[in-house]
């Protein structure tokens, strides 16, 4: 009998940017991995968080989803001797039947696609999109409350 040891890898997540502004605007039926095409530059600027994606969604092209309005600043010391576009289409990496069920659902459906995080996984770039539908101000002000009301019973249930 041989004694081979497993060991545990641990997969490594550290996120770099959480959209909160999507959380608020939109409910989240369900949240998707993806990993994103990205150039030298860009992979550098993201390292040293010169980015946003706040205001960024997802569209579905020719069989492919998009990364549409991502804005990642190019370093001055890295983009010296070509032109980087900061504002570019970046291509999504997803299977198939997950960009068909997407594509569905966006089309008849009515629901949209929203970037919620940005993180690395081991050493690749990966964003996790959200399946989303928009909230009302009704919706809006009944979340508040609901917090509002959270934060209260704990204030009672600390004295």
């Amino acid at each position: 009998m041989n004694n081979v040891k497993k060991k545990n890898i641990s997969i490594k997540l550290s996120k770099i940017f959480i959209n909160k502004k999507a959380y608020h605007n939109y409910f989240i039926e369900e949240k998707f991995c993806a990993g994103i095409v990205l150039e030298g530059w860009e992979v550098k600027s993201i390292r040293s968080k010169k980015i946003n994606f706040s205001n960024s969604y997802i569209i579905y092209q020719k069989h492919e989803m998009y990364l549409i309005n991502s804005n990642i600043q190019p370093l001055p010391i890295s983009s010296n001797n070509m032109f980087c576009d900061p504002i570019r289409k970046r291509k999504l990496l997803l299977n198939t039947h997950e960009i068909d069920s997407l594509s569905h659902k966006i089309k008849n459906i009515g629901y949209t696609l929203v970037t919620l995080s940005l993180f690395w996984k081991r050493s690749w770039c990966k964003l996790e999109i959200g399946l989303a539908k928009g909230k009302t101000l009704r919706d809006k002000r009944m979340d508040l409350k609901k917090n509002e009301w959270n934060k209260e019973k704990l204030r009672i249930l600390k004295k």
